[in-house]
Parts: structure tokens; sequence; C-alpha cells
């Protein structure tokens, strides 16, 4: 590094955003991720011991993925080298891993190499640190706001241990917040700043968990607030809010939040919590999230939990679908919340899953059966000559328009594929079942498996 280097680097530290400037240099000064870096955890002692493999931070942005291998680069003895994925390609790669190469042969030391949006890197690029992660020329550190597993190559992600990172707590944040405000050394005390205790609680509630956020918010505050005639800068619950208008909510389509809220949604509405279903509802509005994707859900919902425990709650949902496509946001939330609530309002029952699974069980273990003659088509060409359709009871002509002919092939005779519950509607199906079949009409596929066992 030159004289110009070392002035462009003090220059830069001074200029840089407050989130930059309060980045902690020691674990001691490292606010939330206990779960992680908690004295005693395996993360705290490996940095502390300087025995550090080859680690992947996940995590939502502001948690404290860069400032952990910032942490890491002040406490190793190895070289520490950063690249970040979205402005390096593989040729700043192949320059970090032939200069690991040499510092280890020459000098035995070895190089930690931080790559920060690891996920932004294609396959290829992954895929050439793979050889040298794996015989110890560099120690890698990646840091990704995406699901490692899906986003990370799987040989790159074996060969290292997962840390995940949480949002941090509102208390954290407002540890944060007073370290911004009040710090002379590396946040704006010298400005002279004081902030009430609302508009702190206010930030800190209202970041998401996201530090950056909250700090990027007390740095606007500071530096564009008048000062009072006591001569210092009062950071107010008004102030708080202009700096901060909107509530971060940390949602990606293609992300884990997107798949845990729609996870929660669906869960909620088969529990029969319809204000836990409105609640995630709202969340993923809030967030941004089309209207027919949410539609379609409860229409999954209302088949797969809830069926014909009662059977509007298809109706419901279908014309909740139809509804949304014509009508658009902001009116569709209303159709999409009484849907919702109706379906988690709704009894429920799983029987018609269970019934296509036994059904489709039953179709791969015995085949293509033969259909019975008295059920195929006679209306084409030559069929009734073959005898299709002889001896077809008509159920109409029958007491209670029933005839109790077989319909199943002579093979699967016997077999319960849908089990109705005794929940809502499905009851009156199931009582009705009852007293047209009687109780021999309940034979389990497992115990028609038993009786084939025992044919052979």
């Amino acid at each position: 590094m030159d004289l110009f280097d070392y002035m462009r680097g003090q220059e830069q530290e001074k200029e840089s955003p407050l989130a930059s400037r309060l980045r902690p240099r020691t674990l001691s000064e490292v606010v939330g991720q206990q779960h992680i870096i908690g004295k005693g955890r395996l993360l705290y002692r490996a940095i502390q011991a300087d025995k550090l493999g080859s680690v992947i931070f996940y995590g939502p942005p502001g948690t404290g993925k860069t400032t952990l291998a910032r942490v890491i680069a002040g406490t190793t003895k190895a070289e520490f080298v950063q690249l970040n994925a979205t402005s390096s390609g593989k040729k700043d790669m192949e320059a970090a891993v032939r200069e690991a190469q040499d510092r280890l042969g020459m000098y035995g030391k070895k190089t930690i190499l931080f790559i920060d949006e690891i996920h932004r890197f294609n396959k290829a690029q992954q895929d050439y640190l793979l050889p040298f992660v794996e015989d110890g020329t560099v120690v890698l550190i990646g840091a990704t706001t995406e699901n490692p597993y899906f986003e990370v190559n799987s040989a790159l992600v074996s060969r290292s241990v997962i840390f995940r990172l949480e949002p941090l707590s509102p208390e954290d944040i407002l540890t944060l917040i007073k370290r911004a405000v009040y710090d002379r050394d590396r946040g704006m005390g010298a400005y002279d700043a004081v902030i009430d205790e609302d508009a702190a609680a206010f930030l800190a509630d209202y970041s998401g968990g996201d530090a950056r956020h909250a700090l990027n918010a007390v740095e606007l505050g500071i530096l564009t607030t008048e000062r009072s005639p006591d001569g210092k800068i009062h950071l107010t619950m008004d102030v708080a809010r202009e700096c901060i208008q909107k509530r971060t909510w940390r949602y990606d389509k293609k992300g884990d939040n997107h798949y845990d809220t729609i996870s929660a949604f669906i869960k909620s509405m088969r529990g029969s919590d319809p204000d836990a279903a409105v609640y995630y509802l709202a969340r993923m509005l809030q967030a941004g999230e089309e209207p027919e994707f949410i539609a379609r859900r409860i229409m999954i919902c209302a088949s797969e939990d809830v069926g014909n425990a009662d059977p509007r709650a298809i109706t419901v949902a279908v014309s909740c679908s139809q509804a949304c496509e014509r009508l658009g946001m902001p009116e569709s939330q209303i159709v999409l919340a009484q849907a919702a609530a109706y379906v988690a309002s709704a009894p429920k029952s799983n029987a018609a899953v269970e019934a296509i699974s036994r059904a489709m069980d039953l179709a791969e273990r015995t085949g293509p059966l033969p259909i019975p003659p008295y059920l195929r088509d006679a209306h084409y060409g030559g069929a009734a000559s073959l005898g299709a359709g002889i001896g077809y009871q008509y159920a109409h002509n029958y007491k209670d328009h029933y005839s109790g002919q077989q319909y199943l092939p002579d093979e699967a005779a016997g077999a319960v594929l849908y089990e109705p519950s005794e929940n809502g509607y499905e009851a009156v199906i199931r009582e009705r079942l009852y007293g047209l079949t009687g109780n021999g009409r309940y034979i389990r596929p497992e115990d028609l498996m038993d009786r084939e066992k025992k044919d052979q």
C-alpha cells in the first residue's frame, strides 16, 4: 500500500456512512447473534482461537454477516482477502487463489477469502473454488442473503459450516441506535444530538431487525434536523417518522421469508385460526405478494384441509380467485380476507387427500386392472356385442337410488379409499354411506393387501 492508497482509505473511512463507521471491530462490540457468537459457542471459540474453517454466513440484510467477517479479519493472523460477487469475476478469484498459493508456499501463511453475496457467483465460478477450499489453499467465508442450500453449490456447502443469522431484536437495535447517537469516536456524538426514548423505540421497532436501516435513519435525522435553542439536535418522534416512513418488511418472493410466510398462512387456516390467517395474509400483501398467488393457496387449502367437511369452502375459494383477477388491489385484499377467514373457520377433513393417496397406491400396486364388463361403454361400434354394459344396474331404479353393485375391479373389490370424517358435512356423508352399505364397506387398503397375500 502506497501513501495515496493510505490517504484514500483514511478519507473513505471518514466519509463512509454511519453504519459502516460503526461496524464492530471485536467480538465484544458485536450486538445480537448470541446463538452463534455467545461465549462458549462454536464460532466464538473458533474466532478466539484463530482456528476457523470454511463457513457460510446466511441471513437477512443488516444482521451482521459482513461485520462478523470484518471481526475475523481483525482477529486472525491469516491474510484476509475480500471479494464481492456483484463486482468480481473469475479473474479476481484466480488472482486471489494464486496469491494465496504463493503466500502459503513461501511464508506458510493461510489466506481467508471472504466473498460477499456469494450466491451471485454462477455455478462455474463457485465450482472453481472447490479444489482450493478442499486442499486448504484458502479458508472460505461466504456471506449470502439467500438460502445456501438452494443458491450455493452443494459441494461447497458440504465443505463449510452454515451459520444462520437472525434479524436483530428491537433491544439490540436500540443499543446500536444509542451507540450511534452518542459515540464521539465513530458515531454521531460530535454533533451533540439527543434522541427521545419513544423515537429510539420507534426506530428500533420499524427497522425490522435491520441494523443498517435503523442507523441510516439516525444519520439522516441528525444531518437534516436544525439545532434547537439549547444548541442540541433533538431526534423526536416526528423526526423519526420522517426518517423511516415505512416499516421494513423482510420478504423476497423467491426467498425464505416468502416460503415461511405462506407456510404460516396455510398452517393457520388448517389449524382453524382465522386471526392468524388474516394476519399472515396482511404481511404478504404489505410485502407486495401477488393476490392471485395467495388465492391459489386458499383454493388448495379449501380442498386439501376442508374438503367435504364443508363443500362450500372450495366454491368460496374459487370465487375469491376469480374476483382477484377481476378486481385487482386494493379491493382484492377484502376478498382474500373473506376467503381466508372462511376456510380457516370451516370444519376440517383431509379425507380427500387420503383417498387419492390410497387410490394412487392401489393403482400403482395392481396396475391397470380390467374394468368390469357391465361398467364399460356399450355405445361405440360393436361393444355391446362383446358384452359391454350387459348387467349394469341403473342406480335410480333402486331404493334410495342405490343398487349395491360392485364398481371396483374384482381384484380390488372391498377397498375403501374415501373414508369421510365425522366433521361438518362429512358426518352426513359418512352416515349415508354407513346406512347404504353397513360397516362391511370399510375395508382398508392395508387389509386388502393382507387378503391378497393370503390368496397367493
